[in-house]
């Protein structure tokens, strides 16, 4: 068995009926264990890529799932305007904090792969997903050495709060971690995130931020919304290591 079929087995039989599961004590342990596991046997693999997919495996729909959307005047003009002002701002603990345009982050170095998207509710879809590695756009800005973490900002909301996420470096400079800007060779809809949104494909789908405006280099959590890395890690226990 494959390395991702091994891992994706045991996030599946944790996925199924997670809901029940993590509100009991024990459940919660149970998680955090495994959770600690994933991450301690991804870092094992180093940089050994997921399975990718050829064209023919590419699922006919891409569901949007979460945030489908943005719901703000700002958004709507950007999306009228095909996103052309938008600007994705890196920042935090950089030598050189850096803004790109869509237009720029299009004339970087690109990586395409079709990748299978899992959902921490059991469902999945395969898709072909292009845009620059992360590594390119941290590698331009230059980490300052106390950096530990790469910490997501998001234009969407969930019940009146912004999403977040975050990675560790490892993943952030993983070679299938990118900034995608398209979806099976077409602009990125804007359901699943348009114009732009992470792909770390080492970890479950809520990790995979969409409606992307900056990225920033942080040295912990404690400062940042609920202090646990992630939008769902800070209201329903999610775990911020979401390894797959």
């Amino acid at each position: 068995m494959q390395r991702r079929g091994l891992l994706a087995g045991a996030a599946a039989f944790l996925a199924a009926g997670c809901s029940k599961v993590a509100e009991s004590s024990p459940g919660r342990s149970l998680f955090e264990t495994a959770g600690r596991w994933h991450r301690g046997a991804q870092r094992v693999f180093g940089d050994a890529l997921v399975t990718e997919y050829a064209k023919a495996d590419i699922s006919p729909f891409f569901r949007g799932n979460g945030s489908t959307g943005v719901d703000t005047p700002e958004y709507a003009a950007h999306q009228a305007a095909g996103f052309a002002d938008w600007r994705l701002e890196v920042t935090g603990l950089v030598d050189t904090p850096l803004s790109f345009s869509l237009d720029n982050i299009r004339k970087l170095p690109q990586r395409t792969q079709i990748t299978r998207h899992d959902c921490v509710e059991g469902w999945s879809a395969i898709g072909q997903w292009t845009g620059p590695q992360l590594a390119t756009i941290l590698k331009g800005a230059g980490l300052k050495p106390e950096a530990r973490y790469i910490v997501f900002r998001c234009a969407d909301t969930l019940s009146g709060a912004r999403y977040y996420e975050s990675i560790d470096l490892d993943d952030a400079f993983h070679p299938q971690t990118i900034i995608a800007h398209s979806l099976n060779g077409e602009p990125l809809p804007v359901i699943n995130g348009a114009p732009l949104r992470l792909r770390v494909e080492r970890q479950l789908g809520y990790k995979h931020a969409k409606y992307l405006t900056g990225i920033e280099a942080v040295a912990s959590f404690a400062d940042i919304a609920g202090g646990k890395g992630g939008y769902w890690e800070d209201r329903s226990d999610y775990q911020w290591y979401a390894g797959i």
